[in-house]
C-alpha cells in the first residue's frame, strides 16, 4: 500500500520517530517519500548525517511545530499517509507548565485534523498513551482530549475518505525520558531511587510501538483505538535488574502520576 506513496511523521525525530523512519526507509523501498516533522534542528542534523541524502533521496526534513497550522498545512501537501507522534510527554513538565502542553497536545491535534482535511491526506494514525486512560494529570487529560478529537474527526469529514485511528500503548522501552535508560546511568552512582516498591508500569519494546503503528496504518476502516495486549513491571523489579547492588531508597511519587496505569477502563 506504501508503493509510491508519501509518509510524514510530526515529531520525527523522536525515539519512535526514528524507528518508524528506520521502518519506512529499509523495508519500503518503494516509499516515494517519508517527511521528518519537528522542531528540533540539532535532532534534525543528527539524524540527517545517519541517512546520508545519496543513500536515502526518499528521506526529507522539514522544522515546523504543530502549533502552527499554516506550516502544517504546507507540510502535508502531498502527503498520503500522517504519523501523528508530537506531544509533550513529561508528566511533571507539563504539570508546571499547563498552557504549554495543552497548545501542543490538543491544539496541535485540531491543526493536525483540519491541515489533513485540507490537503488530501488518506489516512492519519495518532499516538497516545496509558495516561490518557482515566487521566489523573494533564498530560493524560490532553491526550484523551486529543484521542478524541482523532475519533471524532470522522464525524465531520463528510465524503472525504480520509480515516483518522489512534493507536494506546504503555512506556517504550529505552526511549528518552523513560526508566530503564534512567537507572542505567544512576547505576554508576550506586543509588536507583523508587518512587514506590509497589508502582507499576506498562512495556512495550521500540520495534512493538512501530509494528503497532504499521497496523493500524495498513488495516484502519476510520475511528478505532487501538491498544495491544501488552506486560506490565513493578518499577522496583526493572530496579533489581538493572543494579541488584545498588541502594534503592523511596523518594515518593511525582505530581500527577499514577500508582498504577490503565489501557482500557473498566466500565
Amino acid at each position: 500500500m506504501f508503493e509510491k506513496s508519501s509518509i510524514l511523521i510530526t515529531g520525527g525525530t523522536g525515539s519512535l520517530g526514528k524507528a518508524l523512519t528506520k521502518e519506512l526507509v529499509t523495508k519500503h523501498p518503494d516509499i516515494s517519500k517519508v517527511v521528518i516533522f519537528s522542531r528540533d534542528e540539532q535532532k534534525q542534523f543528527q539524524m540527517a548525517q545517519e541517512y546520508p541524502e545519496d543513500q536515502y533521496p526518499q528521506l526529507r526534513f522539514l522544522i515546523g511545530d504543530v502549533r502552527d497550522k499554516d506550516r502544517v498545512v504546507r507540510a502535508f501537501k502531498g502527503i498520503d499517509y500522517v504519523i501523528h507522534a508530537a506531544a509533550m510527554k513529561h508528566v511533571p513538565i507539563a504539570e508546571y507548565n499547563p498552557d504549554e502542553c495543552v497548545k501542543t497536545n490538543i491544539g496541535g491535534a485540531q491543526n493536525i485534523i483540519h491541515a489533513s482535511l485540507e490537503t488530501g491526506v488518506k489516512r492519519v494514525v495518532a499516538l497516545s498513551t496509558d495516561k490518557a486512560c482515566a487521566p489523573i494529570n494533564l498530560y493524560g487529560a490532553t491526550k484523551l482530549t486529543s484521542d478524541k478529537l482523532f475519533i471524532a474527526a470522522n464525524n465531520i469529514k463528510g465524503w472525504n475518505p480520509i480515516r483518522f485511528s489512534v493507536v494506546r500503548y504503555g512506556n517504550v522501552m529505552g526511549s528518552n525520558g523513560s526508566v530503564i535508560p534512567f537507572f542505567m546511568k544512576k547505576k554508576k552512582d550506586g543509588t536507583l531511587p523508587i518512587t514506590d516498591p509497589g508502582m507499576t508500569r506498562f512495556n512495550i519494546s521500540l520495534q512493538g510501538g512501530v509494528d503497532m503503528v504499521m497496523h493500524a496504518l495498513k488495516n484502519a476502516w476510520g475511528g478505532e483505538l487501538f491498544v495491544p495486549k501488552i506486560p506490565s513491571y513493578k518499577i522496583l523489579d526493572v530496579a533489581n535488574a538493572i543494579g541488584p547492588e545498588c541502594e534503592k531508597p523511596v523518594v515518593g511519587i511525582r505530581p500527577g502520576e499514577k500508582l498504577h496505569e490503565e489501557m482500557i477502563t473498566s466500565s
